[in-house]
């Protein structure tokens, strides 16, 4: 009887990628009501072994029926959750850069924001904090987020502060919702954006700080919050919110986003 287990170079990789998968499907799930979901389903596929075990054969072909789409039931259940995996995968500079699908599928419909315009965001920001003037923006990066941009009022103008308060001024009709920024435009206003569902969040939070989480979870956007109670400015990145950042902060952490990924291109 050989005791010896050979262990191939494929077999370390296969149990690092898939190790890998897991931790990144947790870090998705992790404080939303899907990780809750999934640890029900999870606890359902452990009864559904103890019935076979036990030969409950009633039980164990009900519970067969279900688990026998459980696939199709994961692709239902979380959906959004896909939806950021392959967003994560899609979006990533370097594999992108690699593969060379920048080139390929980039859009030259806008032309990207200058350093003197997004001066003007930040100047448009720090003078809507000042009056405690609620606001949400969302710089779109690689995606054009066309199908929130149809659920708003299409502006198309270039960038400009004054334009940007006006928009978010409390008795314009254009000030709910959230204002689309793409390239060097302001493509439209009072747009709806999907509401994050991470339970986490602070509950004094309100729906402007939600719905910025919740594109920045769905897209590969960034979104600017000003808060109407606090007049304190905010970021989300990548389903993360960073909370009272100062205006030397939007400003590099804009700059450095902007500015450094079209010095790339």
């Amino acid at each position: 009887m050989n005791l010896f287990i050979t262990i191939r170079f494929l077999d370390v990789l296969d149990i690092l990628l898939v190790a890998f998968l897991l931790y990144q499907l947790y870090m998705l799930i992790k404080g939303t009501i899907a990780f809750n979901i999934f640890i029900g389903l999870f606890l359902v596929y452990l009864f559904w072994l103890l019935v076979k075990a036990l030969n409950m054969e009633l039980l164990g072909s009900f519970m067969g029926q279900f688990i026998g789409v459980g696939v199709l039931a994961l692709i239902v259940v979380f959906q959004q959750e896909i939806r950021r995996f392959l967003l994560l995968i899609g979006s990533n500079h370097q594999v992108n850069k690699l593969l060379g699908m920048e080139k390929l599928f980039s859009s030259d419909k806008y032309k990207s924001a200058s350093s003197q315009q997004l001066k003007l965001v930040i100047k448009a920001c720090e003078n809507l904090a000042r009056t405690k003037t609620g606001a949400l923006i969302i710089f779109a990066q690689k995606s054009e987020l066309k199908e929130f941009v149809r659920t708003g009022e299409k502006i198309n103008a270039r960038i400009s502060d004054a334009l940007i308060e006006t928009i978010f001024f409390k008795n314009t009709p254009l000030h709910d919702g959230a204002a689309i920024v793409i390239g060097n435009r302001i493509v439209a206003a009072r747009c709806i954006m999907p509401i994050t569902e991470n339970q986490k969040l602070d509950p004094k939070l309100g729906l402007r700080h939600r719905a910025a989480v919740g594109i920045t979870e769905a897209t590969d956007a960034i979104a600017v919050i000003v808060s109407e109670e606090t007049g304190k400015i905010s970021i989300a990145e990548g389903g993360e919110l960073h909370l009272n950042v100062s205006v030397i902060d939007l400003s590099n952490m804009l700059e450095k986003v902007f500015l450094e990924s079209n010095d790339d291109v």
